[in-house]
């Protein structure tokens, strides 16, 4: 009944492509041949099928289904590009090869209609392995002109929001989707060969906790309470842990109520991975293997261009300490001073911008002078290891310094990859750790955790010693796809509504 009511839509409001192509549906649907009532075409082989067998093909009949790309060719003999799953197709339609009704129908049909074809499959005079049509059936009716053939779809905010026509005209984005499903697949195989078992934790949560983020808020009607989208998978998967469950791991979707950028998204894909009796050591084992596999596996080779720069992802990364990031690039040893005053002093003196919302300490000015001045040089896969406590709740004291932790981030192209811990295992220690959040968030900081107590209930129950990674899987797609927005990786990214 929809459909009726669009087709019956005044001719004014439509633009003349759009009342032409109406027109034919309506003359289809009159003549009892109306396209949306096709059901199913039972396909046989696809475009790269039939160009990589195509010695064994040729001769041999094939039915074939796709979107027409583009139509040429005069009066008895007609040439088209079939788009299907996996490329594109040449079709070689003749009136005497075919019976004359259909061929005189196909003429009629538009760029963008969905047809199912079936022929032969042979190479034309010119050489282009092609299908020689027998009948052609139109399966669904294109009711919007595809962009323009030479400038396409190119406008970001328009490819984003109508993603569908984005994958129809550009190929290279359907490229970044297909590594992007290889990639996840791989990071599952990777996983699953290591006796990691795969698990789902809740997304609404009474409590927002396992980062630093500013979660979304929500309600639940019936428990008439407000409850928040996770902001992480970390807690719920260390649960896990101490119930036993010695590795784990879960591919979700996350959550944060923050700002929009070429490197974030409101809600975003992470794969958290714990395993009970190993360390931040054995987590960056475990990651460098993992992602520089990827690449072998999924592009064939170990370097990459991302971001016009040339990355080598052959295993051996280098590993640095914070603080060592911080001398190499500014100068400062933060391992040589020792009160929270001569930090802060230092770090504003190179122009380091420090938090408002509490008295800024040693470990805050080496932090924020990594953030501010280091990340940004960092350009081939480098682990910084040993974050201060105040910034790392989660992450295991070091015992050579209790300012710092077993914690490291692995930064590639400037860009944060993934976060790991020696995961703290101390219910006192950590239960501190969560008041000193609440404090934070008593004076105004909408990013500090709350307090979980059936967490230090868990912990008091014991949790073994245990490892923690968490992999940006949109980033790592960024990096393997040469992407410079991860909009580019995400089918549907987060837009401002239009007015």
């Amino acid at each position: 009944m929809s459909e009726q009511k669009t087709t019956q839509q005044p001719e004014q409001e439509l633009s003349e492509q759009r009342r032409v192509r109406r027109e034919k549906l309506a003359a289809l649907q009159a003549a009892g041949e109306d396209p949306f009532q096709e059901t199913r075409f039972d396909w046989d082989a696809t475009s790269a099928q039939i160009k990589e067998h195509f010695d064994e093909m040729e001769g041999k009949a094939v039915k074939v289904a796709g979107r027409l790309m583009s139509k040429r060719g005069m009066g008895k003999v007609s040439f088209c590009d079939l788009q299907d799953r996996d490329g594109r197709i040449q079709l070689y339609a003749r009136q005497d090869e075919m019976d004359e009704a259909v061929y005189k129908k196909f003429k009629k049909f538009d760029i963008g209609d969905i047809v199912g074809v079936e022929g032969e499959v042979f190479r034309t005079q010119r050489g282009e392995m092609s299908v020689r049509a027998r009948n052609i059936t139109l399966l669904s009716k294109a009711l919007l002109p595809l962009p323009e053939k030479f400038h396409g779809l190119q406008d970001r905010e328009l490819r984003y929001r109508q993603r569908y026509v984005d994958l129809i005209v550009n190929p290279e984005v359907k490229r970044n989707f297909i590594i992007r499903s290889r990639f996840i697949k791989h990071v599952r195989d990777f996983l699953d060969g290591r006796g990691y078992m795969e698990v789902e934790t809740p997304v609404l949560n009474t409590i927002s906790g396992g980062a630093t983020a500013r979660p979304f808020i929500t309600h639940h009607n019936t428990l008439d309470i407000d409850m928040y989208m996770r902001i992480a998978t970390e807690l719920p998967l260390k649960r896990l842990i101490v119930g036993g469950l010695d590795r784990v791991y879960e591919i979700g979707r996350i959550f944060r109520n923050e700002g929009m950028d070429p490197k974030h998204n409101p809600e975003f894909t992470t794969v958290e991975l714990y395993q009970a009796y190993t360390d931040f050591n054995g987590m960056m084992d475990l990651f460098e293997d993992l992602l520089s596999s990827a690449a072998q596996k999924i592009l064939g080779t170990y370097q990459l261009e991302w971001q016009g720069e040339q990355i080598d992802l052959t295993p051996g990364w280098p590993r640095l300490t914070m603080h060592e990031a911080v001398k190499q690039y500014t100068g400062i040893d933060f391992m040589a001073i020792s009160s929270d005053e001569e930090a802060v002093a230092a770090a504003k003196a190179i122009g380091v911008e420090l938090p408002e919302t509490a008295d800024p300490t040693w470990g805050n000015a080496l932090y924020e002078t990594f953030d501010q001045k280091v990340e940004e040089k960092l350009v081939q896969p480098t682990f910084i290891t040993m974050h201060p406590v105040d910034v790392s709740p989660l992450a295991k004291r070091s015992p050579k310094d209790p300012r710092l932790t077993e914690r490291f981030e692995l930064f590639i192209c400037r860009s944060e990859m993934g976060n790991a811990f020696s995961e703290l295992n101390d219910p006192i220690d950590q239960k501190q750790r969560f008041q000193k959040q609440v404090e934070l968030r008593a004076k105004g900081d909408s990013e500090a955790g709350m307090m979980d107590e059936d967490y230090i209930n868990a912990l008091e129950y014991g949790l073994p010693p245990t490892g923690g990674l968490g992999i940006g899987i949109d980033r790592c797609v960024m990096l393997l796809t040469n992407s410079d927005t991860i909009r580019e990786v995400i089918l549907f990214p987060t837009m401002k509504p239009l007015d």
